[in-house]
Parts: structure tokens; C-alpha cells; sequence
């Protein structure tokens, strides 16, 4: 025994010599370029990472991702589902920028990031073989960033070469592209400035034979055109992955397919054998949790049996040591032959009887996993040979909707959508500018959403209990999903300014819960008031695809409205949004090989069909969307001002827009360079009074202009400053105070005095300089006088000229009465809009001076406009 350890140590001691040595040769250098629609993307490997199972370097343009592949060196336990974990992370530097944050270094995985790790994820995971335990580990990193060629098609086309070169036992090697629809010619792999134009974008994954994942948004895209653009997408992958197999011939790594371990062949039957015919009742269970429970049941009697009672199945025979025919052959004949009881004394005989049969005991894991498995078939050997399913639908059946709004009285609009045991209760909350949600990106440019929706998958809605915590990337995943389906809807923001949120909470889950999310918030969108332009219902389709298993002719069957079960059994989860016009948003996840492109239009024009009908259910919602905004949603006006003066509403280190907010008490007030100004407020009174002192701080003054009753708001030596309109102030020389000589301003007058003043200047900085003395009757006549004795007097003309002008000038030298409308010389007088009053006379003053009108509730002509009223659609 001792020797035969020391030689096992010996020979173990050995191999890992061997491999240290084999392994002190690093792999050498390789590259490949790759034509990639009208240009190469550059492949190298052998550079980088060299100490990695397998790693790459993808360029395209003066983008580069960095992608390695490891893997643990002992399994993990066996599973139901492969050890695969996806990082992906867009580095600040490679845009030539460090992170915003106090630590100046990348924090926690940003949505759009999570959002690539699962595009990277879905495609490989149906490549990757049964049996297969080592952890695998796929980390992606963008080095380089030029701000055309986006990184995320890159870095699944490079993760799926790394795998081809590494270790992992995997079917095919795979590939992603981008397709755009820019006019009617597609682009693959187009630029960030030609998907500007672009009416699509899709990202298309799988390999040289078969489509593994789709994911895209278009804008009402009809069914034909979105298959032609996934067949150029194809075609584009397959060209890749022929060109990536001359790769893996040069430098590939040899793959551990002794590593992988399979259940054992004979399990599958000992299961069917033992609930069978108990199963084929389990599955026809309708409801949801009953039949979970059954399951559960079945399951563990399965396990109980095989794992620990143990199982021999009918036609085993039962194996014995040695028989009594046995023992009787191998005594001599003439060996006395003891009868019972009578036992000579120091003589032990022992009754011979048959041994117990060895119970044939399996791991509870493989008996689970092959329950799975069985299960799966069971349920698609119903759907094949019966032409139904589990809860009694045919094939293309819709579960029963229903629908209704307003159901939260203080939100701005919610709305709960259920269909079948789905059930999704979205809620919408307006806003302003403030509510947007920033986007911090490569490009450094701030990108704010106006738009968003955020998705909730409780462990509630499936009757379990489990951890609450940030969002998981299946909540992500699915809430970008549902919001890129709403987004094309939505009116643009002159005509709608508000920042939109939409939450949806799933509260039951069986099946396409991010489908109802679609539903769902397209109705809170219209019990908010918000004016989308048309209904978008989504649906989930699944399918059978190996149907001469099961006594089928072979053609895949399409499932229409997938519950979870047929989910994850069937071969096919895709999801298609839109309206009866076309697409707004897919994605498909294939659980086998792919699939080819009469498959994907076959689904598509059963989703198309299955749309109309969730549509026409969306429209008896009982009771209905109000479509009007609610009164606890905040008000918004939008006026244009001049965009020079946008800093004069800011004011120094925007104290002054602070002081309207106080004043007025608005929720806020948002400024663009180019003039545009948003006051957003929860009450109409708060508003008119910041849209006055907004109008007048930015109106343009006339020299010539009057204003009355202004106050005077501080005194100087040198003069007064008298606010003409809130806000607003001009200095009042001491010289233009009065007709008559005054040493000190402040010998006549006090702060809080109101007296009329005349606009005699604006200089160039746009400071105001007023006169009282222009309106005083004594200082009009004392200028007459002067003037009519600089007259030549023998000139007829010129007294009768003399006449016209001192009559003009007496009707303007009363203070109390309105200016002759048939003067020649008549002047706008403007009087102080103080916020506590009405400000119907000012509204008709900024109307003639500023360019404002009065709030409406419909835009105006010159661009403002408060946001109210009825929001119809279409």
C-alpha cells in the first residue's frame, strides 16, 4: 500500500512538471483582420493577458476592447445551469477623461454597462456544452475610445473569440454586429454619427449557421424590413466566424471535454419509469402554484427514491452472493449435514440465505437535473401531440386581459394590466428638467433622459421569499427593454416638456412580465396626460423546434403569450413591441443551437397578430385612462427670452433666480442657453407671478418709455435707483430728481417713495437711466420757452410748427390722463407689476414690449406656453 501511494505522488508530481514547463512557453503573437461591412476590424491575441486561458485584443477604428477568458481549475457542483460570469467596464481613460467621482476611479457597473454583459452573455450561454462545472470567467474592458465605432458589437464578436480560443467546450464559435437603417440602405457595424440618421438599431448574435440573439429598437418598423435587416446581419456574422476559424486552427487552446460530466444514461429512464403517468396529470394542472407544488412533490419523490430507498427498476434481477444450490455443490458428500437446532458443540454453521439486492443509488444533483430535463420533454410532448398546452390554450391563444386606470389616487397617473397570472402595476410621475436622469459616458458630453422606466421584479410576484436589494440585470435588462418599446411614442419635448418616469412593479409573474410592463405603462403614460402618439402592446412568443421527437412532421411550433414554465422548457423566449403599423423594440434569447430566418418570420407575423388583439383589449380598460394631467402633477411654462439675457435671470452665482423661487414659490426654473426658460409650479398663481418678473427683468426698454408709481429702492449721493418692473432698476441722476436745484437726493426723498420716471437712456452695458424732471409740468414748459426762443420769428412755417409742438407737449404734461391717441408723438406708458397683484395689465404690457403673451393653456405664437389641458393620442 505504502509504495502504491508513493508511486501515485510520483506520477502526480510528474504531470505537474510537465505542465509548468509546457506552460513557461507563452503563446506567441497572432493577428487576423477581419472585413466587417465596408471596413477591417483587427483581432490579435498573444499580446496581452498571456497568463489567461485565452485573451484578445478587438480593433475597430482607434476603438480597442480587451477581452480574457479564465477558468476555475476544480468544478463547481453540478447544475442546472453553466458557472458563466460576464464583466464588462468602459474605462474614463480611454476616452482621454478621469471619473467625476471623489475617488477618480470607476465605481459601480453603470446600466448601460450591465446592459453589454448580458448582450455578451445571451448568446454564449446556448454554445456552451451540458456537463461542463469549471467556473468561466469572461472580463471585458474598453481601452480605447474614438468616439465612432462603438465597443459593444466589438466586444461580443471579441468575447466569442476568446472562448474559441480557450479551453471552455463550446459547440460554435460566435460573432455580434450592429445594423442600421440609415434611408433605405443597411449599414453594418455603422458609426455613432450615421446612427443619428439610423431609423434602426440592432444588435445580431450567432454563428456561422444559426441566429442566437437579436436585440433592437426601431421606429415602427415593419415586419419584412426587420427580417431583411437580420439576414445582412447573418451574413455579416457568418463571414466573421469562417474568418475566426483559422484563427483557433493557429493558436487554439486543445478543449476539456474530458472535464465535462453527464448524468448517467440510464437515469432518465429509472425517472420516467417511476412519474411518468403522474407527471403527464402534473402538467395539465392550469393555475400556476398548484402545479408548482405538484411538481415540487414529484420531485422530491424522485429524489427520495433514487437517492437514498434506491431503485431497481422490473426487469433487474436480483443479485445475490451465492445461492443455498451453491453452497450444498461446493460440500463434500460424505459432510454430515447439520439440521436446524441440532449444533455440535464448538461448531458455528450459519443458515444460508439469499443476500439483499444492492440498491442502484444516484447523486440527488443528477436526479434533479434529469427531473428538469424530463419535465421539459413531457411538457413539449403534450404541446406536440395534443395541439395544446399546460392551461388549456390552443397554440396562438391569448390569456384573458384586463385593464384599468387610476387606481392611485395621488400619483399622476398609474394604471394595473394583467394577463393570465401576469400582472404589472406601472405608475407615472411627471417632472421638470430637475426629474431627468443623467447619463455619464465615454464621450463626455452630458446627456440628460427625459424619459425612463424602471422595473421591479419582486420575490413577492412568484410566491416566494427572497433578498430586496438594487436592481439585478434581469431588472435592468427588462426595464430597458419595456422603455426603448415606449420611447417612439412619446411626443417630442417643445410640444410636452415634461421629464417622464414610468415605474413598473411586477405584482404577479408568470411569463412575459416585461411585456405587461409595456402594457402596463402605456396606459399610466395616458392616465398621466402625457400625448403619445399611438397604443404599443408587447408580446413574448416561445416554440417547439424538434417536434419529430415527439411524433411531430418536424416544423417548428410558435407559441404565442409563453407562460414561464413554456419558457423554460420550450427552445425560444422573443419578445415583439409595437403597434399594428410595425416594431418598436425585440429581443430574442434561444435556449438551443439558433435558429434560421423562416423561423424568425413565422414568429413574427404570429406576434403581429397577437399585437392587434392585445391592443384591442388594451382599449376596453374600465375604467379608462383620464388623459388629462392630473391636478397634483406640477404645471410647466415655457417662454422664449432674449439669450443675452438669460444671465440677468440668473444673476451673480444665480442669487437672483434663488430670490424668484423664494419669492414666488415655484418647484424651480430651468434656462438654456438659448433662451428658453421653464417655470414649473404647483399652483397657477405661483406661476403667473415668476412668468411677470421673469418678462420684465428681460423685456428690452425704449428711451422715450414712462412708468408710474415706481419705488424707489436705494439712495446714493449721486441719485436714486428706481425699479421700474421687478427686478428691474434704472439711476435717476440728483440732476433729473426735480425741476429745482436739490444738494442731497435724500433732502427730498426716502427708500420706498414711488414717483414717475421717464427712460432718457440705455447705454451700451444696458444700464438704465431715468428722469423724473422730464415729467415734471414746469420742466416741460421751461423747455418749450427755451425752444421757442431759438425760433427764427419772421418764419411763418416755423410758428405754426412752434404752435403743433407746444400743444403736444401740453397733452403730455398730464400726469393722470392717457395719452391722445391720434398724436404723433404718443409713448407706451408701462406701469410696476407687483407679484401680489392682477397681472392681467401685465400680461398686456409684456404682450406689446417683450413678445410674451398671457398664460394659456395652449401654445402661443410666439413660443409660450403653459402645459395643461386634454392629451389625445394619435
Amino acid at each position: 500500500m505504502k509504495v502504491l501511494l508513493i508511486t501515485t505522488f510520483e506520477f502526480e508530481l510528474s504531470f505537474i512538471e510537465r505542465e509548468c514547463q509546457s506552460s513557461r512557453a507563452l503563446p506567441e503573437p497572432f493577428s487576423i483582420k477581419i472585413p466587417v461591412g465596408d471596413r477591417h476590424i483587427l483581432v490579435e491575441t498573444g499580446h496581452i493577458g498571456r497568463q489567461a486561458s485565452a485573451s484578445v485584443t478587438a480593433t475597430d477604428g482607434e476603438t480597442i476592447v480587451y477581452t480574457s477568458v479564465c477558468l476555475a481549475d476544480t468544478p463547481s457542483e453540478p447544475s442546472d445551469f453553466f458557472p458563466l460570469s460576464v464583466f464588462y467596464q468602459e474605462r474614463f481613460s480611454a476616452a482621454g477623461r478621469t471619473s467625476g467621482g471623489f475617488f477618480k476611479r470607476e465605481g459601480r457597473t453603470k446600466d448601460h454597462e450591465v446592459l453589454i454583459c448580458r448582450l455578451i452573455d445571451r448568446p454564449l450561454r446556448p454554445t456552451m456544452l451540458k456537463g461542463f462545472y469549471h467556473e468561466t470567467q469572461i472580463l471585458s474592458w474598453v481601452l480605447s475610445y474614438d468616439g465612432l465605432h462603438s465597443p459593444d458589437a466589438l466586444a461580443i464578436t471579441a468575447a466569442g473569440i476568446a472562448v474559441a480560443l480557450s479551453e471552455v467546450p463550446n459547440a460554435k464559435t460566435i460573432a455580434g454586429v450592429r445594423i442600421g437603417l440609415v434611408g433605405d440602405k443597411f449599414i453594418i457595424n455603422p458609426t455613432t454619427k450615421e446612427m443619428e440618421d439610423s431609423k434602426l438599431d440592432l444588435l445580431l448574435a450567432g454563428t456561422d449557421d444559426a441566429i442566437l440573439m437579436i436585440e433592437g429598437y426601431c421606429d415602427f418598423l415593419p415586419e419584412e424590413k426587420l427580417l431583411e435587416a437580420v439576414q445582412i446581419g447573418q451574413d455579416a456574422v457568418r463571414g466573421i466566424c469562417n474568418e475566426v476559424e483559422s484563427l483557433v486552427k493557429k493558436c487554439g487552446k486543445p478543449k476539456m471535454f474530458d472535464a465535462i460530466k453527464l448524468p448517467p444514461p440510464e437515469l432518465y429512464k429509472h425517472v420516467e419509469d417511476i412519474i411518468g403517468n403522474e407527471l403527464v396529470q402534473v402538467l395539465q394542472i392550469r393555475s400556476k402554484i398548484p402545479r408548482k407544488k405538484a411538481l415540487t412533490l414529484l420531485e422530491d419523490k424522485v429524489i427520495d427514491i433514487l437517492s437514498e430507498k434506491g431503485y431497481i427498476s422490473s426487469d433487474t434481477t436480483p443479485v445475490v452472493n451465492e445461492t443455498i444450490s451453491d453452497l450444498l455443490e461446493d460440500e463434500d458428500e460424505d459432510e454430515e449435514v447439520v439440521v436446524d437446532g441440532e449444533v455440535d458443540e464448538g461448531d458455528v454453521h450459519i443458515k444460508p440465505t439469499s443476500r439483499k439486492t444492492t440498491p442502484l443509488l444516484f447523486s440527488e444533483v443528477d436526479v434533479k437535473l434529469v427531473f428538469k430535463e424530463v419535465t421539459s420533454k413531457y411538457l413539449r410532448r403534450c404541446i406536440v401531440e395534443n395541439g395544446r398546452r399546460s392551461d388549456g390554450r390552443t397554440l396562438e391563444e391569448i390569456r384573458p386581459i384586463n385593464s384599468r386606470c387610476g387606481l392611485l389616487p395621488r400619483a399622476h397617473g398609474s394604471a394595473l394590466f394583467t394577463r393570465g397570472e401576469t400582472q404589472s402595476l406601472a405608475v407615472a410621475t411627471l417632472g421638470d428638467r430637475q426629474m431627468a436622469q443623467r447619463i455619464d459616458n465615454l464621450v463626455g458630453v452630458d446627456d440628460w433622459k427625459r424619459f425612463y422606466l424602471q422595473y421591479t421584479f419582486p420575490p413577492s410576484c412568484v410566491g416566494e421569499v427572497g433578498r430586496i436589494g438594487g436592481p439585478s440585470r434581469r431588472e435592468i435588462g427588462h426595464g430597458m427593454l419595456a422603455e426603448r418599446a415606449l420611447e417612439p411614442v412619446l411626443p417630442s419635448e417643445d410640444d410636452f416638456p415634461y421629464t417622464v418616469r414610468v415605474e413598473s412593479t411586477i405584482t404577479e409573474s408568470n411569463g412575459s412580465s416585461s411585456m405587461a410592463s409595456v402594457c402596463g405603462g402605456c396606459l399610466a403614460l395616458q392616465d398621466a396626460g402625457v400625448p403619445i402618439k399611438s397604443h404599443i402592446a408587447g408580446i413574448a412568443m416561445g416554440m417547439v423546434l424538434d417536434t419529430k421527437e415527439f411524433g411531430g412532421d418536424g416544423s417548428p411550433i410558435i407559441l404565442s403569450d409563453i407562460t414561464g414554465s413554456e419558457d423554460a422548457s420550450g427552445d425560444m423566449d422573443f419578445k415583439v413591441a409595437g403597434n399594428e403599423d410595425g416594431v418598436t423594440a425585440f429581443q430574442m434569447d434561444i435556449k438551443v443551437a439558433g435558429i434560421t430566418l423562416p423561423i424568425m418570420r413565422k414568429a413574427l407575423l404570429q406576434a403581429k397578430d397577437g399585437r392587434k388583439h392585445i391592443l384591442a383589449e388594451m382599449l376596453k380598460c374600465s375604467p379608462p385612462p383620464s388623459r388629462a394631467l392630473s391636478k397634483h402633477a406640477p404645471l410647466i411654462h415655457v417662454m422664449k427670452v432674449r439669450s443675452e439675457k438669460i444671465h440677468v435671470i440668473i444673476g451673480s452665482g444665480g442669487k437672483k433666480i434663488k430670490s424668484i423661487i423664494e419669492e414666488t414659490g415655484v418647484d424651480g426654473i430651468d434656462t438654456e442657453e438659448d433662451g428658453t426658460v421653464k417655470i414649473t409650479a404647483r399652483d397657477l398663481l405661483s406661476l403667473e407671478k415668476a412668468t411677470a418678473i421673469i418678462s420684465n427683468l428681460t423685456m428690452v426698454p425704449s428711451v422715450g418709455d414712462i412708468y408710474r408709481d415706481c419705488e424707489i429702492k436705494s439712495i446714493t449721493n449721486y441719485g436714486a435707483f428706481v425699479e421700474i418692473a421687478p427686478g428691474r432698476e434704472g439711476l435717476c441722476h440728483v440732476s433729473e430728481l426735480s425741476s429745482n436745484y436739490i444738494a442731497k437726493p435724500e433732502d427730498a426723498f426716502k427708500v420706498g417713495d414711488r414717483v414717475d420716471v421717464k427712460l432718457i437712456e440705455v447705454n451700451e452695458k444696458g444700464q438704465l437711466r431715468l428722469s423724473r424732471r422730464a415729467l415734471l409740468p414746469d420742466t416741460e414748459n421751461s423747455s418749450d420757452s427755451k425752444d421757442s426762443a431759438k425760433e427764427n420769428v419772421g418764419d411763418q412755417k416755423t410758428e405754426q410748427s412752434k404752435d403743433n409742438k407746444a400743444s403736444t407737449t401740453k397733452g403730455r404734461s398730464s400726469s393722470k390722463s392717457s395719452l391722445s391717441e391720434n398724436s404723433p408723438q404718443k409713448k407706451f406708458i408701462r406701469k410696476l407689476v407687483a407679484p401680489n397683484k392682477d397681472n392681467s395689465e401685465t400680461n398686456k404690457e409684456k404682450e406689446k414690449k417683450s413678445g410674451s403673451k398671457p398664460l394659456s393653456s395652449i401654445s402661443s405664437k410666439d413660443g409660450n406656453s403653459l402645459v395643461n389641458g386634454e392629451a389625445n393620442i394619435g
